[in-house]
């Protein structure tokens, strides 16, 4: 199978999931939160259903992808997607907008590991590193969309949900034409292998450090924009812009496998986890500077995207003999950190403020730096994780 046959699709569908269904959330929330007339403390537990569709969903997607192949679970995330995105346009009460919510998580969850499946099956091998690397750039610029969707489509945020929808639509129906039936002639094995992570040396520090970050990037993602607004000064364009920058920069989260090659693994976690709890304490210092609102903007974008790529890497090291848990675990484990960081971060901000909640966040986040996935005395070559990490396939 030609390479931009899946690729472009795979990008398309993970931008939908990922930057329209799940983090133009947070972008569109202030709207939302007039509109229903929701307290923080709604909107921090309704986003913590994001991450909570996703903990279940993800679990499902690995063991069937595993099981039945890559397109079933590949166009149901696309159409979990619409589904959600339909619900949240259409909703007038929190209850309405929680079940569209719970869509939008779910398709995050459910299009993760089939993607890295669908790579090892129609991809030569050569060529799985580049879509493996054009595929997940779908998240950064789905987000980078979103924010100019919110910014030029239209003000209205039940619109623009329902633009969203009708691109979701349209990028379901490209995979549903795009995507071969059954294994083709590759020689990937479908394999369950062990998923018990009992007794695994290395398990421990990697899901304390998933779990940590989860929790200290939760009240950037859910509430920055909500942030910036109360803080005053900022119109549509620059609240837009910041968060289209956000997904500009996480293009750079790209490079973590060559940090991670050149420095250790280590290095590369300990870099990304400063990084990403430095955000929420630069805006809480420079709430009122261009420079600083971007440059906070800019490193959280960057260290996310990058942090994520770490931890896989890192789950791998872990999981060496079952790539579906070394994608997992630390997926599984920052999506939970977040369901708990966001329902809090709700709370928080209604007793203390933005400020201090963010403060705090920043706070946890850098604790993450006391954790190290240490380094192993022999090399490892990339390409071999690479290999490993197309969602428990493995060549026999």
């Amino acid at each position: 199978m030609k390479l931009h046959k899946l690729v472009l699709p795979g990008v398309t569908m993970i931008a939908i999931c990922y930057g329209f269904a799940r983090f133009s959330f947070g972008l569109l929330l202030p709207d939302i939160t007039r509109d229903l007339m929701m307290t923080d403390s709604v909107t921090g537990m309704i986003s913590s259903i994001f991450y909570i569709a996703y903990c279940c969903t993800i679990v499902l997607s690995i063991v069937f992808t595993t099981s039945n192949g890559p397109r079933v679970m590949i166009l149901s995330a696309g159409l979990s997607a619409f589904i959600g995105l339909v619900f949240m346009a259409v909703s007038t009460n929190p209850v309405i907008l929680s079940i569209g919510v719970f869509f939008a998580g779910a398709s995050t969850g459910l299009v993760s590991p089939p993607f890295g499946a669908a790579i090892s099956l129609w991809i030569n091998e050569k060529d799985q590193g580049k879509a493996n690397t054009w595929i997940n750039s779908g998240t950064s610029f789905g987000i980078s969309l979103s924010g100019m969707g919110a910014l030029f489509l239209t003000s209205d945020w039940r619109l623009t949900y329902m633009l969203y929808a009708v691109l979701a639509l349209a990028v379901f129906i490209w995979n549903f034409i795009s995507i071969p039936k059954g294994t083709g002639t590759s020689d990937t094995i479908l394999r369950k292998g062990n998923l018990s992570i009992k007794g695994q040396k290395g398990a421990a520090p990697l899901i304390s450090a998933s779990l940590m970050l989860g929790f200290a990037s939760a009240a950037f993602w859910t509430f920055s924009r909500s942030f910036l607004e109360a803080a005053g000064g900022y119109d549509d364009w620059f609240l837009s812009g910041f968060w289209i920058f956000i997904g500009i920069m996480g293009v750079l989260g790209g490079f973590s496998a060559i940090v991670v090659e050149k420095r250790g693994l280590s290095f590369a976690y300990k870099l990304s986890g400063i990084a990403l709890s430095a955000s929420p304490v630069i805006l809480v210092y420079f709430p009122s500077s261009w420079l600083g609102v971007y440059g906070s903007a800019g490193l959280f974008g960057s260290s996310y995207i990058f942090l994520t790529g770490v931890l896989l890497i890192w789950g791998i090291r872990v999981f060496v003999s079952n790539a579906s848990l070394g994608i997992g675990v630390p997926f599984l484990t920052l999506a939970l950190g977040q369901v708990m960081g966001s329902t809090l971060a709700g709370l928080s901000i209604e007793e203390w403020g933005y400020a201090i909640t963010f403060t705090l966040y920043g706070g946890i986040g850098f604790l993450s730096f006391f954790i190290s996935p240490g380094e192993r005395k022999s090399s490892y070559h990339l390409e071999k994780w690479g290999r490993k990490v197309q969602a428990s396939y493995q060549k026999e």
